[in-house]
């Protein structure tokens, strides 16, 4: 019991969520949609736009509050006696209030529903972006996972090529200026596997930020493949998903709502108010009763400049839509643009090059194990296979990026 009170009045709650994430994934590594569910739940920027949305439809309640009456007491010569005729106390109480005409509570309640759905739809766009870089991160940790992996099957590849190496040099079959030409070139496979640790590092931090782990683990971890997908969409329909699902779009056709309320509430404020009042009195012996009117004469001000800006401002944000919609219509051509060239380049990759370069290497090995090739054709196969290696590696990559750039231009999640 002393653990639990500790954690719970030591340390904020949002920690000690923070703190068991980190339990969870070190136990078993994440896949994307848990890396997106943490995101949701987890990361500060979202949670505070999410409080932002909750101050905003708060103002809902004061749009709708109808106006206070004023109540209002007053006494005089209440010192003297009551049968003093020259100068009787009296007493009077006054209950009066102001009523809005124009319907101006109704327009305030329009203004401030709109208002809430468009801080509601950027919310969603926040969600979006956020969830974009989720997956472009989450996309960059494989890719440094499998960099990492042919960095140090390279290395280890290279380490038996300079143990024989070593071996030949004994016996003779070769120099020893080309077996230090060999053991100079494993310094470059060690450095491809230092920089390939060092972007799985920083790859990894960069994800556990935007899942709200405060302190980055070395125990984090997450599985998936980056073999890449076939996609059973077409472009007219991507696009016609995104003018329905894209947040940044719903705003802009929210914003014309808003607009239109505002209009409305600004005629509305042109109208006059009453205030209507009744009145009790009582002077010595007498009571009496009355009322009041109260009519402002508005001549000068009939909030014309509000009227006028709103009109225009009515005006901007339809013009604002049509260009969020041209917008919406462009990001999803040029997402789709970009998957198509990533998805050719892989494809020609993994059927010819890929193959090719490892047939290459294999043969140019054999050969030169055995006398049957110089050191400099040998060691141009190794650099060519790891380069690509590493070139189908970044094709595989850029598929996936440019496939999470089409599920974020659409709003749709394009892969099931």
């Amino acid at each position: 019991m002393k653990s639990i009170r500790f954690w719970s009045f030591g340390f904020p709650l949002a920690w000690l969520f923070a703190a068991h994430a980190l339990a969870q994934t070190a136990a078993a590594p994440l896949t994307l949609q848990q890396a997106i569910d943490m995101a949701r739940a987890k990361n500060p920027t979202l949670i505070s736009a999410q409080q932002h949305v909750s101050a905003t439809k708060a103002s809902e309640i004061t749009a709708g509050l109808r106006q206070n009456p004023s109540f209002t007491v007053s006494g005089s010569d209440v010192s003297l006696p009551a049968d003093n005729p020259a100068s009787p106390y009296s007493y009077s109480a006054n209950v009066s209030r102001l009523f809005e005409r124009g319907q101006k509570r109704r327009w305030r309640l329009d203004v401030a529903h709109a208002t809430t759905d468009v801080t509601e739809s950027q919310y969603k766009d926040i969600e979006r972006q956020t969830i974009l870089q989720v997956k472009d991160a989450f996309t960059n940790m494989l890719a440094a996972k499998a960099a990492l992996r042919i960095a140090d099957d390279n290395l280890t590849s290279y380490r038996k090529t300079v143990d024989l190496s070593s071996v030949r040099l004994k016996d003779g079959d070769i120099s020893q200026t080309d077996f230090e030409r060999i053991d100079l070139q494993q310094a470059e496979f060690e450095s491809d596997y230092d920089d390939a640790q060092l972007n799985l590092t920083q790859a990894s931090d960069q994800l556990q930020l935007l899942l709200g782990i405060q302190k980055p683990a070395d125990t984090f971890d997450i599985t998936g493949v980056l073999d890449p997908p076939g996609l059973a969409v077409t472009l007219p329909q991507l696009e016609q998903d995104a003018l329905a699902a894209r947040p940044d779009y719903q705003a802009a056709v929210q914003s014309v709502t808003l607009a239109d309320a505002n209009v409305k509430l600004a005629d509305a404020d042109g109208t006059t108010d009453p205030t209507i009042g009744g009145e009790y009195d009582r002077a010595g012996t007498y009571n009496s009763a009355g009322f009041q009117v109260s009519i402002p004469l508005r001549l000068f001000d009939r909030n014309q400049g509000e009227k006028e800006r709103t009109r225009y401002e009515a005006q901007s944000s339809r013009f604002a839509e049509v260009a969020a919609r041209n917008q919406v219509i462009n990001d999803v051509d040029q997402a789709w643009a970009g998957y198509q060239a990533a998805l050719s380049l892989a494809k020609r990759y993994h059927g010819h090059y890929l193959d090719e370069a490892t047939h290459v290497r294999d043969n140019l090995e054999y050969s030169y194990r055995r006398g049957g090739a110089s050191l400099l054709d040998y060691l141009d196969a190794l650099r060519d296979y790891r380069q690509i290696n590493l070139d189908a590696l970044n094709a595989d990559q850029q598929v996936w990026l440019n496939i999470h750039q089409l599920s974020f231009a659409a709003a749709t999640e394009i892969i099931p």
